[in-house]
């Protein structure tokens, strides 16, 4: 008992000295030892490293799960150690809805079939973010958070530790001084000198130890930097994946789509869409593929199921014809249109009450429509 009651008086003793020291430094009446350029780079490396760490995770959770109550729902799940519930995509839900609205509004008639089409589209667009959340979730979010949690914990402990160490040397400091002035005035014996020169000896040892296994651990944050850096490039990898995905699903839809087109309205053409950027430079089919630009869905004022026999009879207009070179290869989606092979030149005309996204296309004895957005015209 009374072991702990003189620690715990030591303890105050030293928290009040800390206390004190820390306050007349405050108020600039007590020196201050300063730490070197390069551990004050080092700290405020350490600082920037966690700051924005903590804003990207924030910022990559809005970004994977838009509901604030689903975050929070899941965070409490983390913390409880409890598995999160499986939860449906709203282009998931969207699916289900549109079955539901075919089967009860008939699904034999032509809405009633589209919108089982695209149902069954919506239904792989939610697969598709299903896995692209619990992708970057591991990969990325993850590996995030354990640097918040352990690493960054760690840090400021031992920084923590290394402020009362520089607290308890300037004290000591203080005190030796103050020892110095006294005995010059012979108001103290040589043995309180000595005594608060071996304390600062202590107190040196410790901060200087302590300094030491901060430094460690600060310049340990390289290495945070070059693991992060390898989960963002698989934090990319799982997006491009992703957006491949939904590209190809919604280009089969369109597909699909389009070739119902002429049935249901014999005679006419829906409108377009714009034009896509073009695609970025790139080696990987997925990423290539996400980049193509959409079919445009018309297919100009000759009905589907005559274009065959009508572009047989089909002459050049007497404003004359174009040559270009095909950007994409392009799949003939019925025998109206021209299957393209990338970098090809083929002979392009327009006709009257064509779709402005379609042209005229021919390589030697064979024509069709091709799309405007896979082909550079030339001069």
């Amino acid at each position: 008992m009374d072991f702990n009651m003189k620690k715990l008086a030591s303890d105050a003793g030293i928290f009040f000295t800390r206390a004190v020291q820390f306050t007349e430094e405050k108020f600039g009446q007590a020196e201050k030892t300063e730490l070197d350029a390069h551990f004050e780079n080092l700290l405020a490396r350490a600082d920037s490293t966690k700051n924005w760490t903590e804003r990207i995770l924030r910022q990559t959770e809005v970004l994977l799960q838009p509901n604030p109550s689903a975050r929070v729902e899941e965070f409490l799940y983390e913390k409880l150690d409890r598995k999160v519930p499986s939860r449906v995509t709203n282009g998931e839900l969207l699916a289900q809805y549109m079955a539901e609205a075919a089967s009860e509004l008939g699904p034999s008639t032509p809405y009633g079939k589209t919108l089982m089409k695209v149902s069954e589209a919506e239904k792989r667009l939610g697969a598709a973010e299903r896995d692209f959340i619990h992708t970057a979730s591991l990969s990325f979010l993850t590996p995030l958070r354990n640097f918040l949690e352990g690493d960054w914990k760690t840090i400021s402990k031992e920084r923590r530790l290394l402020q009362n160490r520089r607290l308890d040397l300037d004290a000591c400091k203080a005190r030796l001084k103050k020892a110095k002035a006294a005995e010059a005035k012979a108001t103290l014996w040589n043995d309180e000198v000595d005594k608060a020169e071996q304390e600062l000896r202590v107190a040196q040892t410790e901060f200087d130890r302590q300094a030491e296994v901060t430094r460690l651990l600060l310049e340990g944050i390289s290495s945070t930097h070059v693991n992060h850096l390898r989960c963002l490039h698989e934090f990319v990898k799982s997006q491009t994946t992703y957006y491949a995905q939904c590209y190809r699903h919604m280009l089969d839809l369109q597909k699909q789509l389009g070739s119902s087109q002429g049935t249901i309205f014999p005679g006419t053409f829906v409108g377009t869409t714009e034009p896509a950027s073009p695609p970025l430079s790139s080696t990987s089919p997925t990423t290539t593929a996400a980049t193509m630009p959409v079919v445009p869905t018309g297919a100009g004022l000759i009905p589907p199921e005559e274009a065959a026999l009508c572009l047989e009879e089909v002459a050049p207009p007497a404003s004359g014809t174009r040559k270009a070179r095909v950007l994409y290869d392009y799949e003939a989606a019925d025998s109206s249109e021209l299957a393209l092979l990338a970098d090809e030149l083929i002979t392009v005309y327009s006709l009257p009450g064509m779709d402005p996204d379609w042209l005229i296309g021919e390589r030697g004895n064979k024509k069709g429509k091709v799309p405007v957005t896979y082909l550079e015209l030339l001069s």
